[in-house]
Order: C-alpha cells, then structure tokens, then sequence
C-alpha cells in the first residue's frame, strides 16, 4: 500500500488497468477450462440446423419483419408529424389532444396495443382487421407517440428567423412550415427517426400475438418454433443474428447522421 502511495497518478491508473486485465485474462481462461464446449456448440451453433432454416428464414422471416417495421414506421411518421403539428399550434384543443394521445401511448406497453387492436377491437365492434392493417396500426400508432415529440424538438431547434424571413416574403405560415421549417427540421431529426425505426423493428416481434400463418412470420415467430422443433437455442441465435442484419446497420447510420449534423452546426 505504501509503495502504491509512492506512484504518481499517472502510474497509479496505468497499474490500475493492468490489473484490470488481470482479472480479465484469468476469468477467459477459467471460462475456457471449465465449460463443456461440445454442449455449448450444441446448444448454439448447430450447424445442422442453421442449415435446416435456409432459406425460409431469409424469404418469410427476414422479409416479413422489413416490411412490418416499414408499415409501421410510415404510419407512425405520418401520424407523428400530424400530432407535433397539433402540439404546437396556437388553437389549446389541439394541442391537449395531441398531449393526451402522446402521454398516453408513450406510457401505454406496445404489448398492451397488440392485443387491443388484434382481440379486442374485433370482438367489440365485431370487425375482422386484416392483418398488416392490424400490425401498421399497433406499431404506428406506439411509434408516433415518440416520432411527435421527436419531430416537436426538430422545428423547435430550427431558428425562428427562418420563419420570420419566409414570413417577409409573402409566404403564409403554413406554406413557410411545410417549405422552409419542417425540411430543415427533418434534417435535424434524422439521426433519433433512425433510432425509433431501430426499435419498431425489434417491435416487429410482437406480431406473433396475431396467430399468423406459416407465410406471415417474421424472425422471432420463426426462432421460436424452430426451438420447439429442434430443442435446440440455434434458431434463436439465427433469429438475433438476422435482427443484427438489420439494426447494426441503421446504428451505423444514426452515428454518421449525427456526425454529419455536428459538423454542419
């Protein structure tokens, strides 16, 4: 203790991380003697049925999860974009409905919505939804909770002397929102849209509440059934893998987004 006292601070934290290391390495290597490898690989990495899954996985899985969060994310933009709109207008009933349904759905468990709009609304209004109807809606409507707010925060970072010039030249308010304000906000709120699309993808997971057929699942659906068939945690490995496809490169794109708008600021 007395000889760590005598270090400077600079050799005290270059000590510090190498005992860090330490730790490390000793737990990789205890890891390593004491699994059961031939159990793990089993269990994970089966090849045999990561074989058995292609290329279902890919044409209904995959696809069907793209085009759930597509439809859901479009819904949710439109009607997000609508309710900021509501929010900031000048007339007080608009914008406590726009507040009411933001607070509401943005504390309200996207679980909660599927099952709503999946069993509840046909048996109380005796109406058949079809399907994608029923997945748009469920996602759209808990992600345009947020993308309102997002989109809110967008206009209002925009300088008003944009509003004020375009004003001066004639243009009337709504023209110089939809023409000058909201194009700039967009390129603002690029990076957080591209994170809600993030996270209605992983959503997307929640359709199989809807009882699909073969052709309608989408990679969680999937991984789950696989589990049952080959008893084995390989599918779902293959499902978060596949996941990963999608939301690794949307990530990626939300850090150049907001690198490419700080230096444009």
């Amino acid at each position: 203790m007395a000889a760590l006292s005598r270090l400077s601070r600079r050799q005290r934290a270059r000590a510090f991380r190498g005992a860090q290391y330490g730790v490390l390495v000793v737990a990789v290597v205890v890891l390593a003697l004491v699994a059961d490898w031939g159990t793990l690989r089993e269990a994970f990495l089966d090849v045999d049925v990561i074989v058995a899954q292609f290329p279902e996985v890919l044409t209904t899985g995959l696809v069907n999860t793209v085009v759930y969060t597509l439809l859901g994310f479009g819904f949710g933009l439109a009607l997000g974009l609508l309710l900021a709109l509501m929010r900031l207008s000048q007339v007080p009933p608009y914008r406590w409905l726009a507040v009411t349904y933001i607070e509401f759905f943005r504390g309200v468990p996207a679980l909660l919505v599927f099952i709503a709009l999946g069993f509840g609304v046909p048996l109380a209004f005796e109406v058949s939804l079809d399907m994608y109807v029923t997945v748009m809606l469920a996602l759209g409507l808990v992600g345009a909770a947020y993308i309102a707010e997002t989109i809110r925060a967008g206009i209002r970072a925009v300088p008003r002397g944009q509003m004020e010039a375009a004003r001066s030249l004639g243009m009337s308010y709504g023209r110089a929102m939809v023409s000058i304000v909201i194009p700039q906000a967009f390129r603002i709120v690029l990076p957080p849209l591209t994170n809600e699309l993030i996270l209605l993808t992983k959503d997307s997971s929640l359709v199989y509440l809807l009882g699909l057929s073969i052709g309608q699942y989408e990679l969680a659906n999937q991984g789950r059934d696989a589990l049952n068939e080959y008893k084995s945690l390989t599918p779902l490995l293959v499902a978060g893998l596949l996941y990963l496809l999608i939301t690794l490169p949307l990530g990626h794109l939300v850090r150049r987004l907001e690198a490419r708008t700080a230096k444009a600021r």
